[in-house]
């Protein structure tokens, strides 16, 4: 091999990578302003929120791929070498195409099947909060306090998921506490006026007012009640309030948990 087909080599080689480089940069940044063209027209395309979100990561990826494999061709690089390479180490290849390929499986069955859609209030395991976009790979959870969650969307066809958006409507259950020596006939009129004055409460099916259980230290009772599934809390929370006030301005006292100890 010769000077001159030495740098002859090099001078291709170098010329190649370059533009392979070059090919590489500007396809990110028109991936980059595409998908800035694709947020500014989500308004004007009318697609269910949860399948936004799925379209749009699955896009990115897929330019992601073009313009990688354009530059690789761009370099010289054989795309039927990068599939040979690919081959001989598949077990290695394999193992780290599992989780993507389980996670990018698992987005295609949430939007098929739709246990969950954006603005849904859902619980998943352990965790608690609104579904805020369903991606290729992962769901976007926010929770009560604002912590953002990212959750595989694998593992999420594998877990029990509770949706409390679902439905129109939602069963409220509260439990007030009154001492043993409460007149019962008061606790029952003092919760009813309770339940008479909410006015967020749905008539059908109509409020209960029932003695649940006689507790180790109290009669325990339960109020339940059906309502929009938006007013849940804001009822939950002002029922609550309104039972404790009422019951202490009757007189009737809510005891705590005690233990009587006899010496012989």
């Amino acid at each position: 091999m010769t000077w001159e087909s030495i740098i002859k080599f090099f001078s291709t080689a170098g010329i190649n990578l370059l533009s392979g480089i070059g090919v590489l940069v500007v396809g990110l940044f028109l991936v980059h302003w595409a998908m800035k063209l694709l947020e500014r027209s989500e308004d004007k395309i009318k697609i269910e929120p949860t399948l936004k979100g799925f379209i749009k990561n699955l896009i990115r990826i897929l330019l992601y791929v073009i313009v990688v494999m354009t530059a690789a061709s761009t370099m010289g690089i054989s795309l039927t070498s990068i599939i040979t390479l690919l081959a001989s180490a598949g077990v290695a290849v394999s193992l780290a195409m599992q989780g993507f390929l389980t996670n990018l499986i698992g987005g295609f069955i949430l939007l098929l099947f739709k246990p969950i859609r954006v603005g849904e209030y859902v619980k998943i395991g352990d965790n608690e909060g609104t579904v805020k976009a369903i991606g290729a790979f992962y769901t976007e959870m926010a929770t009560f306090d604002n912590r953002h969650i990212n959750l595989p969307n694998g593992s999420l066809t594998n877990t029990a998921i509770v949706n409390f958006s679902r439905e129109g409507t939602r069963r409220l259950d509260l439990t007030f506490s009154v001492a043993y020596e409460s007149d019962l006939d008061q606790v029952y009129a003092v919760l009813n006026r309770v339940v008479k004055e909410e006015k967020a409460l749905l008539p059908d099916p109509a409020p209960e007012v029932h003695l649940d259980e006689c507790a180790a230290s109290s009669l325990d009772f339960t109020v339940r009640v059906w309502v929009r599934t938006a007013d849940y809390w804001p009822v939950r929370f002002r029922m609550l309030d309104h039972g404790k006030r009422a019951l202490d301005q009757a007189g009737i006292s809510i005891p705590y948990p005690q233990m009587d100890v006899h010496m012989k």
